[in-house]
C-alpha cells in the first residue's frame, strides 16, 4: 500500500502537476502583463471598505481574513521544515518562485468564483470551483467529482492531519495526555461550529492576524539575533537552489529537481493558489466587480509565502540548522530546536501555542470550504451541514490514530488530483476571466471604482443566478 501511495504521489507530482504549475503560472503571467507587479497598489485598494454593503456577504477584509486562516497553518510550520529536510534549503528560492507565477492564478480562480457565486436557502453568498465549473463550463458532472473531493480532503483528512500537529505538539511540550488534548480541542471545536457562519469569520478576523503577527515577531527576533547569518543564508538558499553548493562544497547534495519539487509542492500546500481552496471564501464577499476579491487574496497568497513560511525557514536557516544534508531531525522537531537554541528552553512550548493557533483556524476554515461544496451538491440546502461537522469532529479525533505519513501521503495525493481539475477548469475559463480583469482595469485607468455589470458580458447570459450582481450595477465612484 504504501509503495502504490508512494508511486502515485511521484507521478501526480514529479510528472504532471509541476508541469501544470509552473506552465499556466507562466502563461498567466504573460497573458495578464505581469500584473503581480504592475498592479501590486490594487491587493491593498481592494480592501477599501464600501459604504453601501449587502447583507449577503461578508467584507474584502473578512473574506482575506479568513482565507489567511486556511492558509496558515502547520503547513507554513511543519510542512516548511519538512520540505527543508527533504530538498534542502534551496527549496525556499523554487518555492518563492512558484509563489510569483501563482499570483495571477490567484486572481483568476477568485475572480471566478465572485462572478458564478450564488445564495443558499438562508440567502447567504456561496460558491466557489464547483459553482463555476457547473455554471462557466456547463459541466456539473466536474463540480460534483470536485467538491466531493474537496469535502474527503481538505474537510476530513487535512482537518486530521492539522489536529494531529496541534495534538502532538501539545502533547510533548506540555506533557499533556494525547486524548486529553484531542478531547479538548475536539470541544472547543464544535462549539465554534455550531455557533455558524458568521461565528466562525468574527474568530478569524481577529486570531488569524494576531497570530501571524505575533509569529513574524518571534521570527524577526531570531533573525535579528543571527543578523550576521542572513546574507551567507540568502546564498546557501540560492545556491541550493541550482545545486552550486554541493557542486563547490564536494558533498552529496539534495539535488536539483528534488528542491523545485519540494519548493513548488510547499508552495501549493501553504498559499493553495491553483488548488481551489480560497475561492470558497472569495465567493461569501460582498463586493462591486469580481476583480476586487481576486486581487485581495494575492495579497494572502503573498503574505502566507514570504511572510510567515519565509518567517520558518529563517528560523531555521538562520539558527545554523541544516547548512549541509541530515537526516537527524525533521518536522516540528527541527523547528523547535532551532527555536529552543534561541530563546531557550521554552521554545518547544512556544511553538506549541503557535501550532495549535494555526491548525485551529485552518480547521475552521477548511471546514467552510467543505461546507460550500456540500451546500452546491445539495443545491443550496443547507439542512446537510450538521452532518459535515458531526463527521469532522470524529475524524479529528479518529487521525489521533492514523499514521501521520499515511495521512500525509493521501493528502498529498489528493491536493494533487483536485489541484489538476481545478487548473484544467481555469484554462477553459481564463478567456473569460481575463476580460473582466481588463475590465475592471479600465474602470481605474478611468479614475472609477470598479463596478461590474454583467450585461457587459453576453457570453453570461443564463449563467449567473438572478439578483446576485443586481446590487453591484450602480454608478461608479471617483476615486
Amino acid at each position: 500500500m504504501a509503495s502504490l501511495l508512494n508511486f502515485l504521489d511521484d507521478i501526480l507530482w514529479e510528472s504532471i502537476l509541476i508541469y501544470f504549475l509552473l506552465g499556466y503560472g507562466l502563461y498567466l503571467t504573460l497573458r495578464t502583463r505581469f500584473i503581480q507587479f504592475r498592479r501590486w497598489p490594487d491587493m491593498f485598494f481592494s480592501l477599501r471598505r464600501d459604504a453601501q454593503t449587502d447583507p449577503r456577504g461578508v467584507s474584502p477584509w473578512q473574506a482575506l481574513a479568513v482565507s489567511l486562516s486556511g492558509r496558515v497553518g502547520v503547513g507554513s510550520l511543519l510542512g516548511v521544515a519538512m520540505a527543508l529536510t527533504a530538498g534542502g534549503p534551496g527549496a525556499i528560492f523554487w518555492m518563492w518562485i512558484i509563489t510569483l507565477l501563482s499570483l495571477p492564478m490567484a486572481l483568476i480562480e477568485n475572480t471566478l468564483a465572485q462572478i458564478f457565486k450564488t445564495t443558499d436557502q438562508r440567502a447567504q453568498f456561496r460558491g466557489g470551483p464547483a459553482e463555476y465549473m457547473s455554471r462557466g463550463l456547463g459541466m456539473r458532472w466536474m463540480g460534483v467529482l470536485f467538491a466531493v473531493l474537496m469535502i474527503l480532503t481538505i474537510g476530513l483528512v487535512f482537518n486530521a492531519l492539522q489536529a494531529k500537529a496541534a495534538i502532538h505538539a501539545l502533547s510533548s511540550a506540555f506533557q499533556i495526555d494525547p486524548w486529553y488534548t484531542g478531547i479538548a480541542l475536539s470541544l472547543v471545536f464544535a462549539v465554534t461550529l455550531f455557533g455558524g457562519l458568521k461565528a466562525l469569520v468574527k474568530i478569524s478576523v481577529w486570531l488569524a492576524p494576531l497570530m501571524s503577527a505575533g509569529y513574524l515577531l518571534l521570527a524577526l527576533w531570531i533573525m535579528a539575533d543571527n543578523l550576521e547569518k542572513l546574507p551567507s543564508v540568502f546564498v546557501l538558499i540560492f545556491n541550493s537552489a541550482f545545486g552550486l553548493q554541493e557542486f563547490a562544497g564536494g558533498i552529496l547534495g539534495y539535488g536539483v529537481t528534488l528542491a523545485l519539487t519540494q519548493g513548488i509542492q510547499q508552495g501549493l500546500f501553504s498559499n493553495e493558489a491553483g488548488a481551489g481552496s480560497t475561492p470558497h471564501i472569495s465567493a461569501l464577499a460582498a463586493t462591486r466587480h469580481p476583480v476586487a476579491l481576486g486581487f485581495s487574496q494575492m495579497l494572502g497568497v503573498l503574505v502566507d509565502t514570504f511572510v510567515v513560511c519565509s518567517a520558518t525557514a529563517m528560523i531555521i536557516l538562520s539558527s545554523g540548522f541544516l547548512s549541509a544534508p541530515t537526516d537527524r531531525i525533521s518536522g516540528l522537531g527541527l523547528l523547535a530546536e532551532a527555536i529552543t537554541a534561541n530563546i531557550g528552553p521554552l521554545g518547544p512550548e512556544i511553538l506549541a501555542v503557535f501550532t495549535l493557533a494555526f491548525a485551529f483556524t485552518t480547521m475552521l476554515a477548511n471546514y467552510l470550504y467543505a461546507e460550500n461544496n456540500l451546500v452546491f451538491l445539495m443545491r443550496g440546502n443547507t439542512g446537510w451541514i450538521y452532518l459535515l461537522r458531526l463527521a469532522m469532529l470524529v475524524l479529528l479525533l479518529a487521525g489521533c490514530l492514523i499514521n501521520t505519513p499515511l495521512l500525509m501521503q493521501t493528502a498529498s495525493i489528493s491536493l494533487a488530483l483536485m489541484t489538476i481539475i481545478n487548473l484544467t477548469a481555469l484554462l477553459l475559463l481564463s478567456g473569460l476571466a481575463l476580460k473582466v480583469v481588463r475590465d475592471y482595469e479600465r474602470q481605474r485607468l478611468m479614475g472609477r471604482v470598479p463596478t461590474f455589470n454583467p450585461d457587459n458580458f453576453p457570453e453570461l447570459k443564463g449563467q449567473l443566478q438572478a439578483g446576485i450582481w443586481s446590487k453591484a450595477v450602480r454608478s461608479s465612484e471617483p476615486r
